[in-house]
C-alpha cells in the first residue's frame, strides 16, 4: 500500500493509518475503532469533543502526542517531521469560542506527497488565502454554524484553500450519537467536494 487510509469516526474524530502502517489518531471523540495502538496523538485545541485520549485502547512504546500547546510553542506554529508523515500547525480559531492563541489546525503530508489539511474548529483565519499556494490534496472543514463558522462561511474558506477534495466536518455542536448532517453536508457546494459519513474510509491519494 503506498497511500495512507483514512476512517472517518465522526465529529472531528479520524484515524490515519499510513502507508507505513503507522496509526495517527486526530481529535479522538466520537465512533469507532480506537483499538489499533497509536503512533501519533494530534489535539487541536482543549475542548472535551477533542480530547478524549483514554478512548485510544493501546499506544506503541514510541507514541507521540501533540498539542496545541506543543503545536503552538513559542508562540509561533510549529511542524514535526516524523518521518512517516510531516505534521505543520495552522492557524485556527478567530471566533468568540476559539481563541487563536489556542488552537491549530494541521496540514499533514504523507510519504506519497499527499497532503491533507484538517481546518479544527475555527472562522476564516487569515492563514486560509496562503494555503491556496500548497495546491493541498484534500480539507476538512468544521461548518457547525453554533460555535464555529456556518456552511455559508465555510463553503467561502473552502473555495479560498482550493484543495482538489473537501469535506465538511464537525457540522453538529459536540454529540458521541448523533455527529453528522446530511442536509448539511449536501448544502456544503463546493467542486471536489466528498460527503464522508461516520465509519466511512478515504484512502489518501497525490494528484497526478
Amino acid at each position: 500500500m503506498s497511500e495512507a487510509t483514512l476512517l472517518f469516526q465522526g465529529h472531528a474524530s479520524m484515524r490515519i493509518i499510513t502507508a507505513e502502517g503507522k496509526v495517527i489518531y486526530v481529535d479522538p471523540f466520537a465512533g469507532d475503532g480506537y483499538d489499533a495502538p497509536a503512533d501519533l496523538i494530534l489535539i487541536t485545541h482543549g475542548h472535551f469533543d477533542h480530547t478524549q485520549t483514554g478512548l485510544i485502547t493501546s499506544k506503541n512504546a514510541d507514541c507521540r502526542t501533540i498539542t496545541y500547546t506543543e503545536a503552538l510553542s513559542g508562540g509561533r506554529h510549529q511542524s514535526f517531521d516524523l518521518g512517516y508523515v510531516n505534521v505543520e500547525a495552522v492557524e485556527a480559531g478567530y471566533n468568540k469560542n476559539h481563541d487563536a492563541s489556542e488552537c491549530v489546525g494541521y496540514i499533514l503530508t504523507f510519504s506519497n506527497g499527499a497532503a491533507l489539511y484538517l481546518s479544527g474548529d475555527t472562522s476564516t483565519t487569515p492563514q486560509m488565502e496562503e494555503l491556496a499556494d500548497r495546491k493541498l490534496d484534500y480539507a476538512f472543514i468544521c461548518c457547525d454554524g453554533v460555535y464555529n463558522m456556518d456552511v455559508t462561511e465555510a463553503i467561502e474558506c473552502a473555495k479560498t484553500v482550493g484543495a482538489r477534495h473537501t469535506i465538511p466536518y464537525h457540522m453538529i455542536p459536540a454529540d458521541k450519537t448523533n455527529n453528522f448532517d446530511q442536509k448539511v453536508a449536501e448544502s456544503f457546494e463546493v467542486p471536489g467536494r466528498i460527503i464522508l459519513k461516520p465509519g466511512e474510509e478515504l484512502v489518501l491519494e497525490k494528484a497526478d
